[in-house]
This record gives C-alpha cells, sequence and structure tokens, in this order.
C-alpha cells in the first residue's frame, strides 16, 4: 500500500490545483486583450522570481526587482509601436540580470542560466500573447489543449507503464513510455481539431511537434534543478511546485510555435 501511496499520494492536490489554473485560464483567454497581456506578463515574471531564487540567490529584493523588469518589459513588448523593438525589449531584462546577479558557488554560471532562460521565458511569453491576439481563442485553446493533453497522458502512463526512463541523467521520472503517449494525446487532438475546422491535416503533425517541444521545455527545466540541486522551482501551486514546473512545457511549446509561424500561416478560424 505505501508504494500505491506514493505512487499516487500527489494526485488530488495536483487535480485540484490544475482545475483552478483551468478556470483561470479559460477565463483570462475567454476574454482575451488586456488581461491576457497582464496574465502573462504576471505569470513569466514570477518564473523569472523563481528562476532567480532557484540559482541561489540571497538577495530576496533583488529577485523581485529582476521579476518586476522581466514582466514589465514583456507587457510593454506587448503593446511596441515597431517590430524591430520588441526581441531587444524581451531580451534586455536577460541583460541587466546578467550584470547584476552574484549567486551560488559558480557565479558566473548562474548568471548564463539566468540570460539564457529569461530569454527564453519572455519570448515564449509573447508567444502566447502574439497567439492570442493574432489567431484568436480558438488557436490559443488548440494549443493549451495540446499541452495539457501531452502532460496528463505522459503522467499517467509514466506511472502505470513505466519501462525505460527518456533521459534519466536530466528528468528521473520521465519515461518513454509517458514521452510516446503524449505524442499519441497530441496527435489525437490534432485530428479532433482537423475534424471539426477546415485547418488541414499539417496540425495534427505540428500537434505532435509541439508535444516534442513541450517534453522538451520540462527537461529545460529539470536539468536546472538538477544543476542547483532543487526539487520544485517554489512552493506557490500546491502539488505542482512553482510556475515554472507547471508551465515549462508550455513555454517549450510556445517558443516552437513562434518559429512555425514563420513558415506556416495558420488559416483563420471562427471563434
Amino acid at each position: 500500500m505505501s508504494d500505491v501511496a506514493s505512487k499516487w499520494g500527489d494526485l488530488v492536490p495536483r487535480f485540484l490545483s490544475a482545475l483552478a489554473m483551468l478556470v483561470i485560464g479559460i477565463a483570462v483567454v475567454w476574454v482575451g486583450g488586456l488581461w491576457v497581456h497582464l496574465f502573462v506578463s504576471l505569470a513569466c515574471g514570477l518564473m523569472v522570481w523563481e528562476l532567480v531564487r532557484m540559482l541561489g540567490s540571497a538577495d530576496a529584493q533583488m529577485a523581485m526587482w529582476l521579476a518586476f523588469v522581466s514582466g514589465g518589459a514583456l507587457f510593454a513588448a506587448s503593446y511596441a509601436p515597431y517590430a524591430t523593438l520588441i526581441l531587444p525589449m524581451l531580451i534586455a531584462p536577460s541583460c541587466v540580470g546578467f550584470s547584476i546577479l552574484r549567486s551560488g558557488a559558480r557565479p558566473f554560471t548562474g548568471r548564463r542560466i539566468f540570460m539564457s532562460y529569461t530569454a527564453f521565458i519572455l519570448i515564449a511569453g509573447y508567444s502566447l500573447i502574439a497567439l492570442r491576439d493574432d489567431y484568436g481563442i480558438v488557436w490559443m485553446a488548440w494549443l493549451l489543449v495540446v499541452v495539457i493533453v501531452t502532460d496528463v497522458a505522459g503522467y499517467f502512463a509514466g506511472r502505470i507503464l513505466g519501462g525505460p526512463k527518456f533521459w534519466p541523467r536530466v528528468s528521473p521520472k520521465k519515461t518513454w513510455s509517458g514521452t510516446v503517449a503524449g505524442w499519441f494525446g497530441a496527435g489525437l487532438v490534432g485530428l479532433v481539431f482537423v475534424s471539426f475546422f477546415n485547418v488541414g491535416p499539417n496540425v495534427i503533425y505540428i500537434s505532435v511537434a509541439v508535444a516534442l517541444a513541450s517534453q522538451l521545455g520540462d527537461i529545460a527545466e529539470s536539468a536546472i534543478k538538477r544543476h542547483v540541486g532543487v526539487k520544485d522551482s517554489s512552493s506557490l501551486i500546491p502539488g505542482h511546485g512553482g510556475l515554472l514546473d507547471r508551465f515549462d512545457g508550455m513555454l517549450g511549446a510556445s517558443l516552437l510555435l513562434i518559429i512555425i509561424e514563420f513558415f506556416v500561416n495558420f488559416p483563420s478560424v471562427a471563434g
């Protein structure tokens, strides 16, 4: 019984927290506009705060200041009057943090992690905002469902089927069975999406690619946690740890999506 309890003991708090986040997320995405900009900017700012704390900074004021700068830069970039201003605004907090952050036993390594991962967070956050603004609620819902199904399918398949680990040195709990189940789940979401909307079969393949990017986003955050020796990015979300623990996959998926948008023109969908 103890093995069963340890395997599924986090299911109830995970479910309740996920339900609360889902309700809030649906409400924000439905309203759109300013609320999406504010919500994503706040979430990304808090992720930067978690990152600074993970990297060993004992300066709580600096962590909050860098979070404020990062969230503010993302919010300002979402209203930038010229496209050429967006990328400089998104990477500016990384440069600021690199210059002032002094944390941990190896501060230079920590600053490099901060610089690259903060840019990753903010560019991915901008991609989410742009997806809702430019393509509407249906495509935003597609992305959210793909990431959620990838995570849920991977969680249950990994717990039930087990088997060989996907990358044990970086993410000890992630299995090949859970990884492949996530791909199948995302492909099924794409198939359902294609059957309801006239968007073409490429969405199925894109859904699988987005699922893989989501899993790589999870692995990237796991690598940072193993590097600094922490279990969770924070304790903000019961059963999930921190925002980075919960939304690392969404960051990876969003980053891939903004790259795909350069090559694929997503058709307009009513909604």
